[in-house]
């Protein structure tokens, strides 16, 4: 059977995986970028968006893991848009018209629209699900391959909690936000479960891998 993945997933030293006041001009808040610079150093980051350049090294390796054999991914509302998207009809994601998932991705959302298809592959469902049967529905768009939980942190609290999670790919960045989306709440013993490993890195973030 498939894996259930989830990779990059940025988290601050106080378990925050996004800011306070999420807009349209602030996607993460008032924590900005500051999770995601370990990331967007990258060269798997620069090539992902079309650019030349970016570091190397253990942040890249990791980095360049998130896309190989995954076949759907599910993403929580929250990732697709800012607050208030779903009234927008127009509202077709922050990515433009070729995101870079190249499968079918399914959104959480309790209000669903119809499909919309966009270039290079990325076909965005609407669903008012539990996580078990969105799951179900990535599995079998995905036809084999592995289904990756994008997030926010919120969707990737609740597949954990569900058990569904194989396989997690956190990101430990040294800052304090404070505020925002938690992703540790409720999850008590979750350690248990899983093989942990942590890698530390020159930019300062840790790498922590929960492999069931």
């Amino acid at each position: 059977m498939s894996r259930t993945r989830v990779h990059n997933f940025s988290v601050s030293l106080d378990g925050f995986g996004t800011g306070e006041d999420l807009s349209l001009k602030e996607p993460f808040g008032h924590a900005g970028h500051r999770l995601h610079e370990w990331l967007m150093a990258t060269r798997s980051f620069h090539r992902m968006q079309g650019a030349e350049g970016g570091s190397l090294g253990v942040d890249h390796a990791f980095a360049d893991q998130h896309g190989p054999d995954i076949g759907a991914e599910i993403m929580g509302a929250g990732k697709f848009g800012p607050p208030g998207w779903q009234d927008d009809p127009d509202w077709t994601g922050w990515w433009g018209p070729n995101p870079p998932f190249h499968t079918p991705t399914f959104v959480l959302t309790h209000r669903p629209r119809p499909s919309v298809e966009l270039e290079g592959g990325t076909t965005f469902h609407f669903l008012d699900a539990t996580p078990a049967d969105a799951l179900a529905r990535a599995r079998e768009a995905a036809q084999g391959q592995d289904v990756r939980i994008g997030g926010g942190p919120t969707v990737v609290r609740a597949f954990l909690a569900a058990g569904l999670i194989d396989q997690l790919h956190l990101v430990i960045v040294p800052i304090l936000l404070g505020r925002g989306v938690r992703l540790w709440d409720g999850l008590e013993g979750l350690e248990q479960r899983y093989s942990v490993e942590s890698v530390t890195t020159p930019s300062g973030v840790t790498h922590m891998t929960f492999t069931r």
